[in-house]
């Protein structure tokens, strides 16, 4: 068994602190004297700290928070993407991965041999020190391996992460769906149609969880 790995996040980092609790949700707290200090513990399933930070990095130059809100950062979507790796669509489970592998059309979709969880590992060793540099100088990294099947993995991950469900492990606080405007996975709007009839109808994001009430499971949580 290997050693337990963790990130660690400096709280005066962040517009407000992200906390990864034991039931796996993720939520922003707002940062104030008290825990301007401290650093925050998330536990993680597959990256290292240090590979965890180089995607945090590259992940909010992708989707960089501005005056428009928050971005990949606030999100949480390095959690979203460790949880990903860790789980069967890390390893290809539902993947046809037997040869012949080629460098197919687009249209085709990927068809190489490497899994994601291989994919990201060896991308993130061609951006070590990436997240010391100043945004600037990491668009023009990143602009050199746009091409790569790592660069389109992780855009792809990190528009994930910013708007998928909270049980997953990004959206933290749903500040994604907030951006947005979208309510969450809302079964009917039956209850709300005369009380809000010829009314803006703007109800407070609810996840999956809370709008089925039941403990839903996430697909990377599958054994």
């Amino acid at each position: 068994m290997r050693r337990r790995r963790f990130l660690t996040i400096s709280c005066t980092t962040l517009g407000g602190v992200l906390v990864y609790s034991l039931d796996r949700k993720v939520s922003l707290l707002s940062a104030n004297e008290k825990n301007k200090d401290k650093s925050l513990r998330i536990p993680l399933r597959f990256f290292d700290e240090g590979e965890a930070l180089l995607a945090a990095a590259a992940a909010s130059r992708i989707f960089p928070s501005d005056v428009s809100g928050p971005g990949a950062k606030e999100a949480g979507v390095v959690i979203y993407i460790d949880r990903q790796l860790a789980g069967p669509y890390g390893s290809d489970r539902y993947r046809y991965t037997q040869g012949p592998f080629e460098d197919a059309p687009a249209e085709f979709g990927y068809q190489g041999k490497a899994t994601p969880r291989e994919i990201y590992r060896e991308g993130l060793k061609g951006l070590t020190g990436f997240d010391q540099l100043n945004a600037e100088e990491q668009d023009a990294t990143l602009e050199r391996i746009e091409a790569s099947v790592f660069f389109s993995l992780l855009r792809q991950h990190t528009i994930e992460g910013m708007f998928c469900d909270p049980m997953h492990g990004g959206n933290a606080d749903m500040v994604g769906w907030q951006l947005i405007g979208y309510p969450g996975p809302r079964l009917n709007n039956y209850d709300e149609i005369e009380k809000y009839y010829g009314q803006a109808f703007r109800p407070k994001p609810a996840g999956l969880r809370e709008v089925s009430g039941h403990s839903v499971g996430a697909s990377e949580d599958e054994k």
